[in-house]
């Protein structure tokens, strides 16, 4: 394979502006190439970006995700094997008083840590009876600087901005081992296990795929050393990661891989896999239980649902977790995206993981202000979460 630039990771403009298509086209609209020799991985993407895109961040965040190579005199790159397991970063406590809520507030302050590079692990929001507001923020540095007085001065600062004269204190932290066993979240029994097992068949309700949407077709004939998988579905928000996550759980490898979706949002993938042993998927229960989890993500990626609590409403969003222990990235920001555009407040916020069905999960609790309830009902507050999470605005 050969290597055209030096860069391990290249952003540049397309030479083709017309490679999209347009309206009245069927060509795709965003494409990708995927292919390895075994040793050497290339990826291609056309992406659209947004005025505020940084794209010398995204360059690298990219290369710190991309295994360690060194050059040589000749240029070429050399894959410089890991053999230690990277350390998890270290968790941080960012805690503050407002003298009031208001609505919009959380997702201002959401907003500001993805911003700065803040990782939001765990989220716990109290509203004390006079109305004042406590939020325990449980974050990590991306940059990894969280631990110097600069930085930390930058990212207060920075929340004052947002929620001036409101800030009453503001204070960041390492979080002590007896902090941090406040992480540690109980599901209750009100909570159904239903939400963590949706159907795959039947028509399902306003804003979710239904199961003829998605069509998974296995192929052992067209490749003599790989197992071809066509995928047709309707494009959502991180569905090339719902696809890969998946397949890295199943510890398979893809060796070559097209996508494209055009302007209808309807996708199309054609991925060249093997297993880990290097051979195809010959195995009928393997490939079964492969399409069916395939099926479940893309239909299913995460749940939401709008509960009683109580006398109080509760909003529920359920993802996924990795196997290597990653949550699916951007959650919490969306979910607040969408109640600040609902103008719905938000009393208490709980987010935690549980082991359900031999699967590990990301749970976000929401209560919603009771007296926000009337300006939305249950069904219009979970339709419009699940868009936004899904990128169907």
């Amino acid at each position: 394979m050969g290597i055209i630039y030096e860069d391990a990771v290249l952003i540049k403009e397309a030479e083709r502006a017309d490679m999209f298509g347009d309206e009245n086209s069927d060509l795709g609209a965003f494409v990708q190439d995927v292919s390895t020799d075994g040793k050497w991985c290339y990826l291609v993407f056309w992406v659209v970006g947004k005025p505020t895109t940084r794209w010398n961040l995204l360059r690298k965040r990219l290369l710190e995700v991309c295994p360690k190579c060194t050059p040589s005199a000749s240029g070429i790159f050399y894959f410089i094997p890991e053999f230690q397991q990277p350390q998890p970063p270290q968790i941080f406590l960012l805690k503050f008083w407002c003298s009031y809520d208001r609505k919009g507030l959380l997702h201002d302050v959401t907003e500001v840590l993805y911003e700065l590079e803040l990782t939001i692990k765990r989220v716990k929001i109290h509203t004390a009876p006079d109305g004042r507001v406590m939020d325990l923020f449980f974050i990590t540095d991306t940059r990894e600087l969280l631990q110097t007085s600069k930085r930390r001065e930058e990212t207060i600062k920075s929340l004052k901005v947002v929620l001036g004269d409101t800030m009453m204190s503001c204070d960041i932290e390492v979080a002590a081992p007896e902090v941090t066993s406040c992480l540690q979240s109980f599901l209750p029994s009100s909570v159904s296990e239903d939400i963590f097992s949706l159907p795959l068949s039947g028509e399902l309700s306003s804003g979710v795929l239904a199961s003829d949407s998605v069509s998974i077709i296995v192929d052992n004939a067209l490749s003599p050393s790989h197992t071809l998988v066509q995928i047709f579905c309707q494009d959502h928000k991180g569905l090339i990661y719902d696809i890969m996550r998946t397949l890295k759980d199943y510890n398979i490898q893809i060796s070559y891989g097209r996508f494209s979706a055009n302007t209808k949002g309807n996708c199309e993938l054609d991925l060249f896999i093997m297993q880990a042993d290097g051979k195809k998927i010959t195995d009928t229960h393997k490939k079964n239980a492969l399409c069916s989890r395939l099926r479940m993500e893309l239909i299913h990626p995460l749940r939401v649902d709008v509960v009683s609590r109580g006398p109080d409403t509760e909003l529920l969003v359920v993802n996924p977790v990795e196997l290597s222990g990653r949550g699916r990235p951007l959650v919490f920001y969306d979910i607040t995206l969408a109640l600040k555009d609902l103008n719905i407040s938000i009393f208490s916020v709980e987010i935690g993981r549980h082991r359900i069905h031999d699967r590990e999960w990301e749970v976000y609790r929401i209560l919603i202000d009771e007296c926000d309830c009337l300006s939305a009902t249950r069904n219009e507050i979970k339709e419009c979460v699940r868009k936004k999470l899904m990128g169907w605005e």
